[in-house]
């Protein structure tokens, strides 16, 4: 199996040119493509399993959405939002259709991923062909936001990444049971040490500017347009929830696959926000609706 290749394309926003890093997994020049999308402070390696179980049958490409990672920064960090996630992504799928003949593309979206993922299926003459949202819906739950705003926030040092990686482990134990080295890898994946020996989360601390500005009225319109996105999806649509999600509600869930693109609904015991399809079992739901049996 031959290692994914680190890659980047420059991408625009209103105050300036930023870049993208992404993660390519299996043969440059398979014109079947698979996006796989990461949550609000998570990075493209957290599929490194999913995307190398995959890359028999896909190109799978693993960004780092900006702020975050490898990535650059935005210059206005108001910025931080799905429009300007959008832009990138299309800026992305243009630089991977650039050398093989890439018609459509599927995607894979965790949280903030599936948002994007939504936004982008929703517009007329979009490439994407199958669409899986894990744990994500237009409807959110207020408790569970404010927590992850309150989370993002945090300009935390740690002494050393030994107290750095219980910490991510402490904050992430909606995400099911690990084993200690499945852990040790969902916290490297987002933590830097700093030249003063210290370490850090790895994102742009300007990602809590938005959610810091959200308000009561926002939110409600948020939730309209999200609504609105979601049934101008036509693509087949597999929704994730983890059964004990504080995020998506089964109400949601429920109602999601009745409207709209009439998702497809699985629910994964034992995991609250969200599976990080690193399990065999999760991938193969995965795989059974992107590739078939």
């Amino acid at each position: 199996m031959t290692a994914a290749k680190i890659k980047s394309v420059q991408c625009c926003s209103p105050t300036g040119l930023h870049h993208m890093s992404y993660k390519e997994w299996g043969d440059e020049n398979n014109p079947e493509v698979l996006i796989c999308a990461h949550g609000v402070t998570r990075v493209g390696d957290d599929f490194d399993v999913l995307a190398r179980s995959l890359s028999d049958h896909y190109r799978v490409i693993c960004p780092d959405v900006v702020g975050r990672g490898r990535s650059g920064k935005l210059l206005d960090p108001r910025l931080y939002g799905i429009p300007q996630y959008v832009s990138d992504m299309v800026t992305l799928i243009a630089r991977v259709s650039a050398h093989s003949e890439v018609a459509k593309i599927d995607w894979f979206g965790t949280s903030m991923g599936g948002l994007i993922g939504m936004a982008l299926a929703s517009l007329p003459g979009n490439p994407i062909r199958k669409l899986v949202l894990n744990d994500i819906g237009p409807t959110l739950d207020p408790a569970a936001l404010q927590r992850i705003g309150d989370y993002i926030g945090q300009e935390l040092r740690f002494p050393s990444f030994e107290t750095a990686a219980t910490f991510v482990r402490e904050v992430s134990l909606s995400f099911g049971e690990h084993s200690d080295e499945q852990w040790k890898k969902l916290a490297s994946d987002v933590l830097r040490q700093q030249d003063d020996g210290q370490w850090v989360r790895h994102y742009d601390m300007g990602l809590a500017i938005p959610f810091k500005s959200a308000t009561a009225e926002s939110a409600r319109a948020d939730e309209a347009a999200l609504w609105a996105i979601y049934d101008g999806i036509r693509c087949p649509t597999l929704l994730i929830r983890g059964a004990n999600s504080d995020l998506l509600s089964r109400e949601t869930a429920n109602i999601m696959a009745n409207r709209g693109p009439r998702a497809t609904l699985v629910e994964i015991p034992n995991v609250g926000h969200a599976p990080t399809f690193i399990h065999d079992d999760q991938i193969a739901i995965a795989r059974a609706f992107l590739v078939g049996a």
